[in-house]
């Protein structure tokens, strides 16, 4: 049985962000790349979410700050991609084992209402990027009291 959720506005909507990418059933998956080249194309990410932020943080390991790209798109979508280049390899190298993943990866997350799109910051420290959202503070309605006739 499948998952569909239809809000767009919906910070968990299967459309942008997939619990399940990377898992073996690939119905429920929705974002897809061009070259689907391994597990770097599922990079791991964390969003946590504080009183004043949204944070995400990235694992992209051997990946240069400049070949990462953060943006936030219409819609309020948080799009991190890039790519990990292959080594070069030298005529005279012969490989035994080649595990670690390169090439392209893309991951999106739709960000809550309460997300100050036009503050986003992003860094990276030993091969993890760090995004932080700021919040805008949410206002409490004022009760208002209302007499009682009669």
């Amino acid at each position: 049985m499948s998952i569909v959720r239809s809000n767009i506005f919906d910070p968990l909507s299967l459309d942008l962000w997939d619990p399940f990418q990377g898992f073996p059933f690939d119905s429920l998956r929705s974002i897809s790349t061009a070259n689907d080249t391994g597990a770097f194309v599922n990079a791991r990410i964390d969003w946590k979410e504080t009183p004043e932020a949204h944070v995400f943080k990235a694992d992209l390991p051997g990946v240069k700050k400049e070949e990462v790209k953060v943006e936030v798109e219409e819609g309020r979508v948080l799009k991190i991609s890039g790519e990990r280049s292959r080594e070069k390899e030298e005529k005279n190298d012969k490989w035994h084992r080649v595990e670690r993943s390169s090439g392209q990866f893309m991951r999106q997350f739709r960000l809550p209402e309460n997300a100050k799109v036009d503050q986003v910051k992003a860094a990276m420290e030993n091969g993890v990027l760090t995004i932080t959202v700021p919040k805008e503070k949410v206002k409490k309605p004022e009760a208002k009291a209302i007499d009682i006739s009669g």
